[in-house]
């Protein structure tokens, strides 16, 4: 018997709606990063964007685990000598929530050309509004 290889073409996208209203980050990151994969299907291909796209709200609303509200940081490199910020993660929450769901699912997804696309499927709001409404968006099942 051989293997089923689903073609390009056979494979249906759906979109997918998550609410990170407190929502750990971590888990949220994983349930999301598996969508984006495909990861959820029993057609799972590793070398095929089989993943669906993820629309998440309520960025804004995400809460950390322990202590990391004040210990985590976020850093950025601009290049150039004393370019290095450092930010916790309460103010990256206070100021770009969006970017923190960014960060976590990305260091989950595979780094090459095919992460990249599968991650250009993830679309993050801070508040509960999104533009997406006419791709009939169902919220993601536990």
């Amino acid at each position: 018997m051989k293997t089923y290889l689903p073609s390009v073409d056979a494979i249906e996208k759906k979109w997918w709606l998550v609410d990170a209203e407190n929502a750990v980050l971590g888990r949220l990151a994983v349930r999301v990063a598996d969508v984006l994969r495909g990861k959820h299907r029993p057609t799972f291909t590793p070398h095929l964007d089989c993943g669906d796209y993820v629309v998440v709200v309520n960025a804004g609303k995400v809460r950390l685990s322990g202590n990391k509200e004040r210990q985590k940081t976020y850093q950025n490199y601009s290049g150039y000598m004393g370019g290095r910020k450092e930010r916790t993660a309460a103010e990256m929450c206070a100021r770009a929530p969006e970017e923190m769901i960014r960060r976590a699912v990305w260091g989950m997804m595979p780094k090459g050309r095919l992460g990249r696309a599968q991650f250009r499927k993830l679309k993050v709001y801070a508040g509960a509004e999104h533009p997406h409404e006419a791709q009939q968006i169902e919220p993601l099942p536990e």
